[in-house]
């Protein structure tokens, strides 16, 4: 093999190479970007990936975006713009916190959406994220165009029905959140609300935010079901539940609300839904995103 021979070899291969690390950067996915958006005195922090039609999630009782951060990716890499609102009281989001109602929660994500400039966006709310997501559809119809109430409860019970929600379990949904108790009593506390057997709860022990919290039950018990139990009265509704969720009761939105809801289980999930099953979570909304989109 002659010189020449071989320099045109290494040259192959390199161009070789080059190619295979240029393919592999492509199909990274991209980073979330941050955008604050401001008014008056209120400041929302978002988290923003991908591009295509939008999905916006809004998180759970006291917790905030990067629990979603799995789920975001997925459905970035599936061709959505993926938009994360953090809610008051967490990262960059600041606004007052005393007196808020769910019209006040619903109007930080429009906030952001206007400023993203979204149209109308599928809007995905886990647990008490679905009260926001369904005033939203009240507040701003012309920003949603359908709702995923993931591990959601509907905030009502069937006609007749005598079970009591969260009775049994209140003791561990407030003590999850209880930084003071010592961690394996959490972990328990977790465990039991939480996660569905076998999926491991420590993800949980932080990022949870006390007054954020607090302002967010507060805005659920002074703003009355019925404004926001709907979503609107239009809007497609995905109910989206968790095979093992020992919160949420459960199949209350279709008997009400008829044909407008559809109804699928996550299979190995508990109320936590994100952290225990995120690509089983991400595909079921593309799958509802797609058919609500309807053809581009």
């Amino acid at each position: 093999m002659t010189m020449s021979t071989t320099l045109r070899g290494l040259s192959l291969a390199a161009c070789v190479l080059m190619i295979g690390t240029a393919n592999v950067a492509t199909a990274a996915p991209a980073a979330p970007r941050t955008t604050l958006v401001r008014k008056g005195d209120v400041r929302i922090e978002a988290l923003v990936e991908g591009r295509g039609r939008p999905i916006v999630i809004l998180p759970s009782l006291g917790r905030g975006a990067h629990d979603y951060d799995r789920v975001a990716a997925r459905l970035a890499a599936q061709g959505f713009r993926v938009i994360r609102p953090q809610p008051r009281g967490i990262g960059g989001s600041k606004g007052p916190m005393e007196g808020l109602t769910l019209h006040d929660f619903a109007a930080d994500v429009a906030m952001v959406m206007d400023r993203e400039k979204t149209g109308p966006a599928i809007i995905v709310g886990h647990a008490w994220g679905s009260q926001p997501a369904r005033m939203l559809a009240v507040d701003r119809l012309d920003l949603v165009k359908g709702v995923v109430m993931a591990a959601a409860s509907a905030g009502k019970l069937p006609p007749g029905s005598t079970e009591k929600p969260y009775g049994r379990l209140r003791e561990a949904i407030d003590g999850s959140g209880n930084m003071a108790l010592p961690r394996e009593q959490r972990l328990t506390y977790l465990r039991q609300a939480f996660f569905a057997l076998g999926n491991d709860p420590s993800v949980w022990l932080g990022g949870w935010y006390p007054e954020t919290h607090d302002a967010q039950a507060h805005a659920r018990n002074v703003t009355p079901i019925d404004s926001y139990y709907a979503a609107g009265n239009t809007v497609p509704i995905l109910d989206l539940q968790g095979q093992h969720d020992a919160v949420v009761v459960k199949n209350v939105m279709k008997p009400l609300l008829g044909d407008r809801v559809e109804v699928q289980e996550i299979a190995g999930s508990g109320h936590a839904m994100a952290p225990e099953q995120p690509d089983r979570m991400a595909d079921a909304i593309a799958a509802f995103a797609r058919k609500t989109f309807g053809p581009r």
